[in-house]
């Protein structure tokens, strides 16, 4: 309670403090993004040796394999990275972005993942101030930025994380956190049922998939959060936002328009939008309407 008080008290030391646990955070967020998709692909590749064979055959992944072993190594060398160069940002920008040991490039997401967390979290923390409703955001945040690396690589939405973020949206609106738990409910079935039914008609004119399920479950947990009134401006948003980006990908960089893009970064995107911002977006709109 004293604690709470103190950083009741000092706002700016409370924003320092949630800025440097979500660059941990973010740090985490980067093992998970790799790591994640391996551990479904093992599984599922375990599953399918175990109903097509008699003598299933395991993958060549180390044993045991989760989000905690084996250590982080350099794909380059095997050099296992040490505490010194896993300080987030500041280790990437002391090593010049490459291995101590072979000097092989490191991918700049994992600064701009560690950073981009930090900064969002920043923006929550300030935003709802020290308060449920910021644990509860920065729980949002950090799994749509997971979801959303995910999804850029893998054009995948891991059940393994849209389930267990609907789930938890519909419980902290239990005691309406954001919404209220009816509200919830209903933007948890709307946001379902509006991209399914956006996915079947696509495919009965199209004769093929728009999106994928993953898609469904997002909106259905991003309703959960934030009831549907904010399902209008989520989907608005990230179709704009999916529409640019594609047009440029088409126009700028030549990408065939038949190949797909992942739509998740823009639920995510819209989703911290509604947010942050939602209720101040959507009353200024009817106020725009009305006049």
């Amino acid at each position: 309670m004293q604690l709470m008080n103190f950083l009741h008290a000092n706002p700016l030391l409370f924003l320092s403090f949630i800025t440097l646990i979500s660059l941990l955070i973010g740090s985490f967020l980067n093992v998970v993004i790799i790591r994640l998709p391996q551990m479904l692909a093992r599984a599922w590749y375990k599953m399918s040796q175990e109903y097509l064979t008699e003598n299933p055959q395991t993958p060549t992944l180390p044993e045991p394999y989760n989000l905690a072993v084996p250590r982080s190594r350099c794909p380059q060398c095997n050099h296992a990275i040490t505490p010194w160069e896993n300080i987030p940002v500041m280790s990437y920008l002391f090593l010049g972005g490459r291995c101590s040991q072979c000097r092989h490039k490191i991918s700049i997401r994992y600064p701009v993942v560690e950073a981009s967390t930090a900064l969002l979290s920043f923006l929550v923390a300030w935003r709802f101030g020290l308060s449920w409703q910021t644990l509860a955001a920065l729980t949002l945040i950090w799994s749509l930025i997971t979801l959303t690396v995910i999804d850029l690589d893998h054009q995948l939405l891991p059940d393994d994380l849209t389930l267990p973020l609907l789930w938890l949206g519909l419980t902290i609106n239990l005691n309406h956190l954001f919404v209220s738990p009816t509200d919830a409910l209903i933007g948890a079935i709307a946001g379902y049922l509006t991209l399914w039914s956006v996915y079947w008609l696509f495919k009965l004119l199209r004769n093929k998939e728009g999106m994928g399920y993953g898609d469904f479950k997002l909106l259905a947990a991003l309703g959960a959060w934030l009831g549907w009134q904010s399902l209008p401006l989520i989907i608005l948003a990230s179709s704009l936002i999916g529409a640019v980006i594609g047009l440029s990908l088409i126009l700028f960089k030549h990408r065939d328009p038949n190949h797909g893009i992942p739509f998740g970064p823009y639920l995510a995107g819209a989703g911290f939008i509604a947010l942050m911002w939602g209720k101040e977006i959507t009353q200024w709109y009817l106020g725009s309407t009305l006049s």
